[in-house]
């Protein structure tokens, strides 16, 4: 007789719909020890994360996670020992390519349902309390991120003995559209040329990356077949890139592929240039007009605005002229305060 299938193998994931969703080979990449590095020192804001011993990351095997969990989260988890010392941190890595208001809450049941997974195998610390764990979420989505990063802001402030209980556990969101392309340059390392690859670059800064890339990865030649992988995936599948990649396994050979196409590839970038330039006139132009009429325009509008489409933009304009309120330039209530 066959063994039941667990909850797990039963599970049915849900497709991938989306153009910039991690896929399964974003989420292979931070599976490799030097790009999680790169991540930690690179976007954590923290002296102390930054000084981990790095050469003791550990990645925790499928088996090691439960069903539980793996039915809920696109997860990686790591752990890296603090101070010398087996006392593991560890790091929790969900992959979000849209912006999940409730995101915090999901944090906090992963993050218990992980703890309950080292309390079952006994990985405690040896005065019974439990290991430090850094929740984070890495997102490539756009608009910006938006959502509660911890779970108290989700709950009202109650007077009394309520206050007391109500519960208190934030997240870490590296937003990878919120840096500067300045920024992201200025870092040198794995994390950061993902990034601004996925954030449209020229095609001679895109062969520059690569050779980077092909470098920071040094012996780990599944990190490189899997980075190729991925990338060619993006440059076909991403509107800004839009170009037909014959199947690669390593950097150089995608460097070539990509050479071989740099007219196409030029052209694409030239087209996406232009459309940026109106698109940023456009907002522009509409914003200058809101706040004359409506005086100042509310931050999320204005994200909103510089999000969408130049053909969008001009239509909200030409409501704009004549529109009563800020609101009915929209057509809903999203502008309504």
């Amino acid at each position: 007789m066959n063994p039941k299938p667990s909850r797990r193998q039963r599970t049915k994931s849900k497709p991938q719909t989306t153009a910039r969703s991690h896929d399964g080979g974003y989420k292979a990449i931070f599976s490799c020890p030097e790009p999680v590095r790169d991540l930690i020192v690179g976007f954590c804001p923290d002296a102390w994360l930054q000084n981990l011993d790095f050469s003791t990351l550990e990645k925790m095997p499928d088996s090691y996670i439960t069903d539980s969990l793996h039915a809920r989260a696109n997860d990686v988890v790591w752990r890296v020992k603090v101070g010398g010392q087996w006392v593991y941190l560890y790091l929790m890595l969900e992959f979000q390519s849209s912006v999940d208001k409730y995101m915090a809450v999901r944090m906090l049941v992963y993050v218990g349902l992980l703890y309950q997974a080292l309390i079952k195998r006994g990985e405690v610390l040896e005065n019974g309390q439990l290991p430090p764990i850094l929740p984070l979420v890495l997102y490539n989505g756009s608009p910006r991120w938006t959502a509660a990063t911890n779970i108290a802001e989700l709950i009202p402030a109650m007077p009394g003995v309520l206050q007391t209980y109500r519960p208190q556990m934030a997240y870490l969101v590296i937003d990878e559209g919120s840096y500067s392309e300045q920024q992201l340059a200025g870092l040198h390392n794995i994390a950061a040329a993902l990034f601004r690859v996925e954030n449209l670059c020229a095609p001679e800064v895109i062969q520059e990356l690569i050779e980077q890339l092909d470098l920071w990865t040094e012996d780990n030649q599944e990190l490189k077949r899997t980075i190729a992988q991925w990338l060619r995936t993006l440059f076909m599948r991403h509107s800004s890139y839009n170009i037909l990649l014959p199947d690669v396994q390593t950097l150089k050979e995608m460097k070539m592929a990509l050479a071989e196409r740099m007219t196409q590839w030029a052209e694409n970038y030239k087209a996406q240039g232009m459309e940026k330039g109106r698109r940023t006139e456009a907002a522009n132009l509409l914003l200058t007009l809101l706040s004359a009429r409506f005086g100042q325009v509310p931050e999320d509008v204005a994200v909103r605005i510089q999000d969408s489409s130049a053909d969008v933009i001009e239509m909200w304009f030409q409501r704009a002229i004549s529109a009563p309120s800020l609101a009915l330039v929209f057509g809903d209530a999203h502008a309504s305060h």
